[in-house]
């Protein structure tokens, strides 16, 4: 009997220390939840933190494709601008001479050259500015002179143009030098 005493008296103490494992492993098992729990939610705020960094990076990107293809654009529509700035005096001066010429004194071949100059800076995008009778406007042209106003409807409007205004592709690429009416 001593013996079965003894067996039971042991295998409550195995009892116990399996009941103590189990204890120990049901602890155990939560404290490795809930660690994989924090690692789950550090990997969800990394996440969260790396997709907000490549939506930024993608919008900063968009952004400079944009700006460098509108940049690109501005370039090319006025690469010629200093080539047709340095024509242009060439321009007014064959105006002049057609204008003020005798009958006879200019021949035709040079009209018609002078209307094909003035066909391909067309075509380039080069217009001239009207400004006669127009309100003077420091943004579009320079006041060489004042002349006292004829009329009380006239003061402040564009009397005569000295020097002809032009536009290259809707930018003022020179400003039209007029006399204003005061």
């Amino acid at each position: 009997m001593e013996n079965k005493e003894e067996l039971q008296a042991e295998e409550q103490v195995l009892q116990q220390d399996t009941d103590n494992q189990t204890v120990g492993t049901e602890e155990n098992t939560s404290e490795v939840e809930n660690k994989e729990a924090s690692q789950l939610e550090n990997l969800s705020i990394e996440l969260a933190e790396l997709k907000d960094k490549y939506i930024r990076l993608y919008s900063d990107f968009d952004n400079f494709r944009k700006r460098t293809a509108k940049e690109k654009l501005d370039m090319i529509q006025s690469a010629s601008e200093g080539v047709i700035r340095d024509i242009l005096p060439v321009v007014d001066d064959i105006e002049r001479a057609v204008a003020n010429a005798q009958e006879g004194e200019i021949s035709e071949g040079v009209t018609l050259i002078f209307n094909k100059l003035n066909h391909a800076l067309t075509s380039k995008g080069l217009k001239p500015m009207e400004a006669k009778g127009d309100v003077f406007n420091p943004d579009l042209h320079e006041a060489i002179t004042q002349f006292p106003s004829p009329t009380e409807e006239d003061k402040g409007k564009v009397f005569d143009v000295i020097e002809k205004g032009y536009y290259l592709n809707d930018k003022v690429i020179r400003f039209a030098k007029v006399v204003v009416a005061n």
